[in-house]
């Protein structure tokens, strides 16, 4: 029985849940689909069970919600896509860090066949898919790696170095990349695969350890009184995100402030027109969107990702919006936001905070962004602040609060008196060079100096 996730795009409905059917075996089990733990985006390893819709013994038809699921970035509805029963619940409500590919849930096709399911439990070989070794790499003899003797630290096993002992170090393709954004060293672990191979269990297995390890080290000092707060699945992985952001990725920051009274009059004589005609409210925030999908526009090479072998430069701008929730941040996207009114981005930006808060963003709300605004100044009077950089993108813009200035007048001895706001690029120093990032801000500070000129 393919189950399906509510709006999930097509790479997930090309497979990325994993369900199989399995016929009588020894324990004289009739056919029925195994149900795994879905991929719903391209980073998400495990997930959590947010709480089931249908209970043990339902009839689950095609376009039901079967459960809720958690993810790295938002929680997503699981669907179904043909009709069967609901004959056992593996992993029940709140159940967390279920890896990708575990067993959730058994389905049968036959109403009958749903008490032969009543004390069944999934195999330990039957939790997650095995990763195949691919067929063109050969796998060389190997001779047996000596174990040395190690301080205290994770369970992997440390192993002398190759090039002392002349062992090639064989690893999936799946496990060293999952290796390399953890920063993981291959050479101190030890493979359970064929030969010795290391798979993506055995680098999960590591951090898994690291963890735990880290926990026993965090003891609290004598009469210290504390609370420990579980992280959330989203919480995790922004915080490994923005770590690797910082330890790969060559920041630098350009900041510059721009008079900002003509914006602000601006959007005086906009917000009556939005009333009138039963429209959101425009906030300094999307006409700073609008600001800077226009620079992108004008300066496409801070559109960019850095790929290793080349530079993307990206034909769509896709703006992400930083949203702070009590469930973590969230970064929803705008999608061609170069292409679009100050009213429309406005709608876009309310509704998907409002769906970030409410915890309900689909995969294609937050995917697909090729640049990031975070704005501390209006919620949180931040007058200026360094965002760090969201891979696979190479900039982020921080924008802090409006401030009055006093500045010289016309004439010599008079003074007057500007709203000033700062903004901080961060960049990636691989993609944008200095001069290419200060270009950017020169095109972004013209279009809220001179906002009218958004509007041709």
């Amino acid at each position: 029985m393919p189950i399906a996730a509510t709006g999930v795009n097509s790479l997930f409905s090309c497979g990325q849940v994993v369900s199989a059917r399995h016929f009588s075996s020894g324990a004289d089990l009739p056919p029925h689909e195994a149900v795994g733990m879905p991929s719903l985006s391209p980073t998400m390893t495990e997930g959590n069970i947010a709480r089931w819709v249908k209970k043990e013994g339902d009839k689950v038809s095609p376009g039901e919600v079967l459960c809720e699921v958690e993810t790295d970035k938002a929680t997503v509805e699981m669907e179904c896509m043909e009709e069967g029963y609901l004959a056992k619940i593996v992993c029940g409500d709140g159940t967390k860090e279920i890896k990708v590919g575990e067993i959730i849930a058994i389905t049968v096709e036959e109403e009958g066949d749903i008490e032969k399911f009543k004390d069944y439990k999934a195999s330990s070989s039957a939790a997650a898919p095995a990763e195949s070794k691919p067929q063109s790499e050969p796998v060389e003899p190997k001779e047996e790696k000596k174990e040395v003797s190690k301080a205290p630290e994770p369970t992997a096993t440390k192993t002398e170095e190759s090039s002392q002992s002349g062992d090639r170090l064989f690893s999936s393709p799946v496990a060293r990349k999952l290796a390399e954004d953890n920063n993981v060293p291959l050479s101190s672990l030890k493979g359970t695969g064929p030969d010795g191979r290391i798979l993506k269990a055995d680098i999960e297995d590591y951090l898994s350890s690291a963890a735990k390890g880290s926990k026993k080290e965090a003891a609290a000092a004598p009469g210290l009184g504390y609370v420990d707060l579980p992280n959330t699945q989203i919480r995790k992985v922004t915080a490994n995100r923005l770590l690797q952001s910082k330890q790969t990725i060559p920041h630098y920051y350009l900041t510059v402030d721009s008079r900002v009274d003509k914006l602000i009059k601006l959007r005086s004589e906009l917000n009556p027109m939005q009333d009138a005609s039963g429209g959101k409210k425009i906030s300094i925030n999307d006409l700073v969107i609008k600001a800077a999908a226009l620079a992108l526009r004008k300066v496409p090479a801070c559109n960019s990702s850095w790929m290793n072998d080349f530079i993307r430069q990206y034909h769509n701008v896709n703006i992400n919006v930083a949203v702070q929730t009590e469930h973590g941040l969230f970064v929803p996207v705008v999608r061609d936001a170069d292409k679009k009114g100050l009213a429309t981005i406005a709608d876009e930006v309310k509704q998907l905070a409002s769906r970030a808060k409410d915890n309900s963003l689909k995969p294609e709300d937050y995917e697909g962004g090729t640049f990031t605004v975070s704005n501390l100044g209006g919620p949180f009077g931040i007058k200026q602040f360094c965002a760090i950089v969201n891979p696979p993108q190479s900039a982020i813009l921080a924008i802090g609060s409006a401030e009055k200035r006093v500045i010289p007048g016309a004439a010599e001895g008079q003074y007057e008196i500007g709203s000033f706001m700062s903004a901080t690029l961060s960049c990636d120093h691989r993609v944008i060079d200095g001069a290419m990032g200060a270009e950017w801000l020169k095109a972004f500070k013209g279009y809220l100096e001179d906002p009218t000129t958004m509007l041709l």
